[in-house]
């Protein structure tokens, strides 16, 4: 669905974003990298990593300075394929306030296929599948500043869908959620992904939510360092922390144990898998041989 081959991306001098780079340093160097109808993927990477700038390119927002990205065959160079890269890949941002364009929910998550010419009957049944589809159904007359950051970002979700979108590109969109909210949008995606076979690519420095992914893609640098199923990513605990990220807890946990002499699964990213390695090895009595020593 989406393929970069050898993007490099240089912002101009006078273009203001967090991903920018002095000096027309490459804010994306070399970047080469597919993705799968249907797939959810998590890209991670520290600020300045390049992440979100490759996820402005999936969408056409920005289009390379070398290199070509193709989304669904179209070049994104081409101005003429534009209007349907975007019908094809939607973006939904970090701030849910920033995306609103009117005052009830229903105009809002209508604003997209009805710049799409779509006729205002079908425009009317495709707002109500929306919102239902991300929970929101209830909510269809409310306006969005009395709705909780989670319930907007669900909004924003369905403006996307409501377009017959083919992919969701969420750019930090959990950032600003408190935990409760950040778990309404990753299960609102995570069952749009498994239901609908809806493209998911979501930009986070959450590990948790990176654990739940198919595949996980890690930028540094301007450049795709890791590329992998989340138990081969996390395995490697040290290169992660050496380029600045965080790892899950429990990865963090059972490196910590395994370091300390006990035989833990690599790449153990729940709870159940070291409460499991840890009952064999007692069963076993390897406590009483090789006691940990913290």
């Amino acid at each position: 669905m989406f393929k970069t081959d050898k993007v490099t991306f240089i912002y101009d001098n006078d273009v203001v974003d967090n991903e920018a780079k002095i000096d027309k340093e490459a804010a994306l160097d070399g970047v080469s990298v597919e993705i799968g109808k249907g797939e959810f993927v998590v890209v991670l990477g520290h600020n300045g990593s390049g992440k979100s700038t490759l996820a402005k390119h999936f969408n056409a927002l920005l289009v390379p300075t070398e290199g070509v990205v193709w989304v669904n065959g179209l070049d994104t160079k081409d101005e003429q394929n534009i209007w349907e890269i975007r019908k094809t890949a939607g973006m939904v941002f970090q701030n849910p306030d920033h995306q609103f364009v009117a005052s009830i929910v229903s105009e809002d998550v209508a604003f997209g296929p009805e710049n799409l010419g779509v006729d205002p009957k079908e425009i009317a049944e495709r707002v109500e599948q929306a919102l239902e589809e991300v929970g929101m159904g209830a909510y269809i007359n409310s306006a969005p500043n009395r709705l909780s950051g989670g319930q907007k970002q669900r909004v924003a979700i369905a403006g996307v869908l409501a377009m017959k979108t083919e992919c969701l590109i969420l750019d930090e969109s959990t950032s600003m959620l408190d935990p409760s909210g950040r778990k309404e949008v990753l299960e609102t995606i995570m069952r749009l992904n498994r239901e609908k076979n809806i493209t998911v690519i979501l930009i986070t420095h959450y590990m948790d939510e990176a654990i739940r992914a198919d595949r996980v893609v890690v930028m540094d640098g301007g450049a795709i360092v890791m590329d992998g199923v989340p138990k081969e990513i996390f395995k490697h605990i040290d290169k992660l922390k050496k380029i600045g990220l965080d790892v899950p807890q429990i990865a963090e946990t059972a490196h910590f144990l395994r370091q300390k002499g006990l035989d833990m699964p690599e790449g153990a990213l729940t709870v159940k898998e070291v409460v499991e390695a840890l009952d064999m090895k007692a069963k076993a009595k390897d406590f009483r041989s090789k006691p940990i020593m913290v």
